[in-house]
Formats: C-alpha cells, structure tokens, sequence
C-alpha cells in the first residue's frame, strides 16, 4: 500500500488526537486548537528538560537546576512549578487550569524566546476541568519511547494535530495550514539542503518543518539551514513560533504578527529557497497604497487581487541563484490584463522554470485544484519550462480530501531533476517541455493541460466498425431498459393517485 503524506494512518499520533479531543465539549475547534497544542508543547519542553536534568544529575556537579546547562544545548529551562510530573500530580484536581496556566507563565519568564507565544486560557469556565485533568493524566502515561521517543512522536503528534484542525475548521484552515502533500512536493523539488529558507506567509510553519525533514532524510545537517518567516494574523504566529520550538528548530519570524506587505520585517534578506502558500486571491491587500513599491518590477498588481503581489515580493526578496516554489489558485495561470501582463514579463526573464498543476481536493480550506510554480533565478534550462499535470495523481482517504503518494511526489521530483538535467521527459497527458516561443503563441497562458495533450490511450485491436456496431446494440439495450423502467414507474405513480 502507498504511504500517505499527510500521516493520517499514523496509529500513534492518532490516537493521542482522538483521547484530547474529548476535551473539546462546546469549545470552538479555532479556541480549542490552541488548548491541545498548548498542551503538546508543554508536554514537549518538559520531556526535554527532564532528559537533560537526569542527565546532569548522573553527572554528580549539582548542575541540574543550573539555567546556563540547558540554554547551552537550546533546551528550554523548565522552573519547578511547570515540570510535567508537578502538573500531572494536579491533574484530577479542580485547579488543573490554573496550574497550566502558571506554568506557562513561569516558562515564558525563564525563556526569552518563548514571551507572549505560550497559551495561558486553561482556568477559563467553560473549559471542563474534569476533562482537561484526564487529557493531563492521558499524556503522563502515554508511552512514548515504545514509539520512536518522547521528544520525536510529539513533534509528529502536534504537525498531525495541525491537520487535524485544519479538517475541522475547513474554510477556516488556509490562515495556519499547507497540506503536507502539497509541502512535502514543494520541498522535494527545491531540495533545500541549506543556505536561507524563506516563507512570507509562513502560517503554523510547516514549510519549515518538512524542509528540515528532507535534510534529515538526506543526512544532512538541518543546522545549514537559516529560517526567515512572517505571518499576519497573531495567533499563527505563535503556533508557528511552536512548532519550530518542538521540532528542535531555531528561526527568525520577526519581532510579531505583521503584514508582510507594508511591513516587511525582512528587507534587505535575499533567500536561496522561498517556499509559500500565500492566501489564494486575497481582494483586500492595500494595494491602492502601495502604487510605487520597488518589489513592482514586472508590473503593478491590481488592487483587487494580490497574487501577483505575493509573486513579485518573493521574486525581490530571492538570491540571484534563488528559487522557489508558490502555490496559487489556478486562475493565475491564465488572467489577462495587469495580471497577464506581469506573467508575460516574468515569463518573458527566464524566471519560471517548471509549472505543476496539482489534483483537486488537497486542501481541507478548499475543493479546487492548484498549481505549484517553481521559479529559478538561475535555470539551467535557458528559455525552457517544465509543465506536468498532476491532477489524475493521489487517493481518496476520506469523501472530502485526497492525499498524495510518496510514490507519486517522486515521479513529480524526479520528472522535475530529469528535465534539469537535460534528459527526454516528454510523456502525453503528464509532462510537456515548451520554450518561451511556444508559450508566447499560447498568449503566455500557462495552463498545463495546453502543453502536455492527451494521454496516449492503448489500442485495443478491435477494428473501428465491429466496436461502434457492438457499442450502438449495447446502447439500443439500454435505452430499452430505460423506457420499461420509466413506464414501471409510471404504473406505480399511477396506482398511488399520482398519474403522468
């Protein structure tokens, strides 16, 4: 069986999910994403601390409540009164909420990088404190080293809480999550080994997160890697601050919560790898107030859509041997205007190096199709772009939403390599290479299905005349079939009173 991406058959993670989310009661699941999260977290830095305190106290120098010990190997001093085993032994009391609630205080206090970021809403009323004290005493007897460690399976559990989330608040979900199908195909494309890792839209962090697990995958060192991130909305931010900090990650996401757009907190960066998911056809982005903008070079997005916008800040902020992968709504590929103009220019500098247009159903905020760009300031193939169409790839895992392979993202990987490296990619209905002057007589258009045709359909051998005589008596049957039916239900209505 293919493995999934996104890690919805993960047993243990899973099941950590299922028993807090009886924790939930009338909480909306925005409010309540937070309270599990929060939780993971402390959970998280507090296994952390306590492998170092045993650690330190095996040692014998009295160093174990020594700050500077922990701070030395970026682990988060954990003050007494937040260790986990203080708070488990609270657990099935009624002040359970204001214990975490302290705890986290006391964390913050005892770790710059942490102020302001922790959750601290545990005491509210209407949070069940019998509930909240038997998901507590739920994580202290979870057996975590039998599956892979402490400090590895909460890091999966709180990325698969994400998604979880992200499921449960549909619409809602594009401001904090990127399914990791889409992510996971982004990262092995770019193979952002090491160098300057930038997302200006960086919601909860996962870019981030599965650019480190390719370098972890590849025996690299994730400590090559230098994150730059910026998100909006002030509750993304801390979980994104979060998830960096229970993956073992350090990263620069500005000084808070601000717009990237009219405050970019990372100006003079130049990035070798910008991965993005910026919000699909954002109308309200202020554009009106930014006409001279020096990020404008291929043109001025209109003020009623900032894809465009989103496009050309990354193009700025990019090395000259940067690139990128962006995923945008499907219109983008084909607009005319302001918008056709800026593609037909950025087309016309040799910067788009392959499109990818991605199936439906991948995202939990939205049933639409996407498409991936991949943009290279310095493409091997001179005038030369890739487009493959992805959309017949993936699995159902529920009604809803559909998940990619890693089979299937190494076919789109390894496509991609090979087209870089000059070798015959071409293959009906899925891949298509075109130079700029073939896509200049499509009208810059850069819909994948224009490029790669049909797929190739295998002869059967059966001659033309004998299959339309066989398939016109196959349909003469059915349509017999279909008048019997319709008088049946004729004969029915009319015995009920109900004649036609």
């Amino acid at each position: 069986m293919a493995e999934n991406i996104s890690g919805a058959n993960l047993g243990f993670e899973k099941e950590i999910f299922a028993a807090a989310d009886k924790l939930r009661g009338n909480i909306d699941a925005a409010e309540y994403k937070n309270v599990v999260l929060g939780l993971i977290f402390l959970k998280y830095i507090s296994d952390s601390f306590e492998q170092k305190y045993k650690a330190l106290i095996e040692e014998g120098d009295g160093f174990e409540e020594d700050r500077d010990e922990y701070m030395a190997e970026n682990i988060f001093f954990v003050p007494k009164e937040a260790r986990w085993d203080y708070v488990a032994s609270q657990a099935m009391t009624p002040e359970i909420g204001q214990v975490i609630d302290k705890a986290m205080v006391a964390i913050e206090e005892e770790n710059d990088r942490l102020k302001g970021i922790l959750p601290k809403n545990y005491a509210r009323p209407e949070l069940d404190k019998r509930r909240l004290g038997e998901v507590v005493d739920l994580f202290n007897n979870l057996k975590l080293k039998e599956h892979g460690g402490s400090k590895d399976i909460l890091g999966r559990t709180y990325e698969y809480a994400l998604a979880q989330f992200a499921s449960l608040e549909g619409k809602n979900a594009g401001e904090f999550y990127t399914p990791s199908s889409i992510v996971r195909t982004l990262v092995e494309v770019l193979e952002p080994y090491q160098g300057r890792v930038y997302d200006p839209c960086c919601g909860a962090g996962g870019m981030f997160v599965q650019s480190a697990g390719f370098v972890k995958r590849h025996q690299g060192r994730v400590n090559q890697l230098s994150i730059y991130g910026q998100e909006s909305n002030a509750n993304t931010w801390k979980l994104a601050q979060m998830n960096l900090a229970i993956h073992g990650l350090e990263g620069d996401l500005g000084q808070g919560a601000a717009d990237t757009f009219f405050e970019d907190q990372h100006q003079s960066m130049r990035a070798d790898y910008i991965l993005a998911n910026p919000p699909f056809n954002d109308k309200d982005w202020g554009g009106d107030k930014l006409v001279d903008d020096v990020r404008w070079k291929y043109g001025l997005p209109p003020a009623g859509n900032a894809n465009f916008a989103w496009m050309q800040h990354m193009i700025y902020h990019l090395s000259p041997k940067g690139k990128m992968g962006l995923v945008l709504a499907n219109g983008a590929l084909s607009t005319s205007g302001k918008e056709g103009e800026i593609r037909a220019n950025i087309i016309k500098d040799d910067l788009v190096e392959a499109i990818i247009a991605m199936p439906d159903k991948l995202f939990y905020s939205t049933g639409i199709s996407v498409t991936l760009w991949i943009i290279n300031k310095d493409k091997k193939q001179k005038d030369k772009t890739l487009f493959l169409d992805c959309r017949n790839m993936g699995h159902m895992v529920d009604r809803a939403h559909r998940d990619l392979s890693v089979e299937d993202i190494a076919k789109i990987s390894d496509t991609y390599k090979d087209f870089v490296e000059g070798k015959d990619i071409e293959e009906a209905g899925f891949a298509h290479v075109a130079d700029i002057g073939e896509i200049e007589e499509n009208s810059f258009v850069l819909t994948p299905g224009r490029y790669v045709g049909l797929e190739e359909v295998e002869d059967d051998g059966e001659p033309f005349e004998e299959k339309m005589e066989r398939l016109t008596n196959e349909l003469g049957l059915l349509f017999e079939e279909s008048s019997r039916l319709e008088e049946e239900v004729r004969t029915q209505l009319g015995e009920l009173g109900y004649g036609i």
